[in-house]
């Protein structure tokens, strides 16, 4: 059997207004109403007094007056408020359209108040349960209005927060296993030869000297060039100290290579900075760019033939295991 949806009962997430209405209005009208003429016995008391001598009986009348007006004046004062109140919170419920979340700030800004004001306004009438099953977000800058909305709010934050914990977590073991890794690294290095070790913190301070130039030059297209040399002499000198016995494989590239790497960016950083970028800077700045390019082609076959030794005892062990398997008819 088909079930008209349209039939079922809706949770009922806001309070009626007529009642409340009509009362601010009673309260109101008959505040400021009866307020009013006791203001008016005042004034012609108080005439009357300045007039004529007045006796005790006089004078208690005239305070007499003057209470019941700040008495009905209060009333009435109260009755606009709730009045007041009653016509926000309709003009909520106006702007809601029958959403179950509100972002706070545009509630204020569709309804031309203030931020605080609003939320104030808001805080009031949920805990009045003019807003039956109303709650505000945890930094107080939505309004909800369902239960249900409020528990997948709610189921939502917990996801996040399982979510930032994990990457939390992440983080601290990447930093924890990068610290480790620094530390077996150093303790290898004080176990080299000190002549490879000398090598190897030479090798450092090019790629910090690499990293200051790239840093000082502000083009993208150059920056990429001296990232992708940075990048390529820092593995260069990892498989280094992965293999301390090719260390003279990279002797001409300490000698020459990388320090004229250097002397040709720190000319180009000289020249980027000209205030006047002529024909003679502009190919100057050209020619570095190439080199560059020329010098990172390089340092890729370098890093290649470092691994070479590598790739033989591969393709040894993969020649001797396709012979043992096929001795064995596998």
């Amino acid at each position: 059997a088909k079930v008209d949806l349209s039939k079922l009962k809706q949770p009922m997430l806001y309070a009626g207004t007529g009642g409340k209405k009509a009362a601010a209005m009673a309260l109101s009208i008959i505040g400021l109403g009866i307020g009013g003429a006791f203001l008016v016995g005042v004034i012609l008391t108080g005439l009357t007094m300045l007039l004529i001598e007045s006796s005790t009986g006089v004078m208690f009348g005239f305070l007499s007056l003057v209470m019941f007006t700040v008495i009905f004046g209060g009333v009435g004062i109260v009755g606009m408020k709730k009045l007041g109140r009653v016509r926000r919170f309709q003009g909520y419920l106006s702007e809601l359209q029958g959403k179950e979340y509100c972002n706070i700030s545009e509630l204020a800004k569709r309804t031309r108040k203030k931020d605080k004001a609003v939320l104030k306004d808001l805080e009031w009438m949920i805990d009045k349960r003019w807003f039956i099953e109303g709650h505000l977000d945890d930094n107080n800058t939505c309004l909800i209005t369902s239960h249900d909305a409020y528990e997948a709010y709610r189921e939502l934050m917990r996801k996040q927060d399982e979510v930032r914990r994990n990457e939390e977590e992440a983080t601290k073991k990447k930093a924890w296993e990068k610290k480790t890794m620094e530390e077996e690294r150093a303790k290898k290095r004080q176990q080299m030869d000190p002549q490879i070790r000398s090598m190897m913190e030479a090798g450092q301070a090019y790629i910090q000297k690499l990293r200051a130039c790239n840093d000082a030059i502000p083009g993208e297209l150059v920056s990429e060039k001296i990232s992708r040399m940075e990048e390529l002499t820092k593995r260069i000198f990892d498989r280094v100290e992965q293999d301390p016995d090719s260390v003279d494989d990279i002797e001409r590239l300490m000698e020459y290579y990388l320090p004229t790497a250097v002397k040709l960016l720190e000319a180009y950083e000289e020249l980027d900075h000209q205030p006047v970028q002529g024909e003679n800077i502009l190919n100057s700045k050209k020619e570095i760019e190439d080199t560059l390019d020329t010098l990172n082609i390089a340092f890729e076959k370098l890093l290649d033939d470092l691994f070479q030794e590598t790739a033989w005892d591969v393709s040894s062990d993969i020649t001797v295991l396709k012979m043992m398997l096929a001795q064995e008819g596998l």
